[in-house]
């Protein structure tokens, strides 16, 4: 028996061309077909496997469209988008994360004890970051608030508006009024302004060193006040401050050793105002009797 092979006419090959066109947009549209809670959970195991092989890259593409999506995720995400950020040596980002994590699911929660284990690393490594970044050892890896040296006619506006004698004066005024209108709340739908923010800061100045007192609101109303010092010189009058969308908070890092300093409303314009105050103050102090 001879076989024969048959020629598809222009017509049957356009009818094949668009059965595979129309095949492939199925396919298509089933990759997108899922709903955005599945779609969530799908994302959610291809970055635990990613996180568990070590695959960082990976761990970071999957996590960055998690991060896009506006469905609820679940508190997991958290964990590997600090673990992800420690990898990455975005300290700040990590701790950010990670606390946000042990906040939502408490000690019973699956990473629970591996969270704060890290979190204890992350402030060593960030200590010792900043160490090496005072002595001009490495670049600094995270963004540094860049203070402008004050000018004149800002100072001068500054003791006209505040009706202060000297420059040092103004600053210590300028920068509690911030502070005290960037105060970090727990609930950030509804400022009251009859009720004081949950942290609040009062900064003053103590021979040649500024003293810090944070007040902090318990749940029960009581006020709990805690006083360090904060010797200024040999420090970097430029403090570093960043903000983090996932906790609703900005701080500004001590110039001493990196650690948390003030813990701020999420305002970046306010906050920078703030570290840039604060460095005037420092760089003021660090002048002696000059910077009066």
């Amino acid at each position: 028996m001879l076989l024969t092979r048959k020629r598809c006419t222009p017509v049957a090959r356009s009818w094949l061309a668009g059965l595979v066109l129309s095949s492939t947009l199925l396919c298509t549209g089933q990759a997108q077909a899922l709903e955005p809670e599945h779609e969530v959970r799908r994302l959610m195991l291809a970055t635990e496997e990613a996180v568990s092989a070590e695959r960082w890259s990976e761990a970071g593409e999957y996590l960055n469209r998690l991060q896009t999506m506006k469905a609820e995720k679940p508190a997991e995400y958290l964990y590997y988008r600090g673990r992800a950020m420690l990898q990455a040596k975005h300290f700040n980002e990590a701790r950010s994360a990670l606390e946000g994590y042990v906040s939502r699911v408490g000690a019973e929660g699956k990473h629970y004890q591996q969270s704060l284990t890290l979190i204890t690393d992350i402030e060593k490594q960030s200590k010792a970051s900043a160490r090496a970044l005072v002595e001009g050892k490495v670049n600094a890896r995270e963004p540094v608030a860049v203070i402008e040296p004050a000018g004149g006619e800002n100072l001068d506006t500054l003791r006209k508006l505040y009706l202060a004698k000297t420059d040092r004066e103004a600053l210590t005024i300028h920068l509690n009024a911030l502070l005290d209108a960037n105060g970090w709340r727990k609930d950030k739908a509804v400022v009251r302004l009859d009720r004081p923010a949950d942290i609040q800061y009062r900064v003053t100045i103590n021979g040649s060193e500024l003293t810090i007192q944070q007040v902090r609101r318990e749940i029960d109303g009581t006020l709990v006040r805690k006083t360090s010092p904060l010797p200024v010189y040999g420090v970097n009058p430029q403090p570093r401050w960043d903000c983090q969308a996932v906790v609703g908070a900005c701080w500004i890092y001590d110039p001493r050793d990196g650690s948390r300093l003030f813990q701020l409303a999420p305002n970046q314009s306010k906050v920078s105002e703030i570290a840039q105050t604060l460095g005037r103050l420092i760089r003021n102090l660090q002048q002696g009797s000059a910077g009066n």
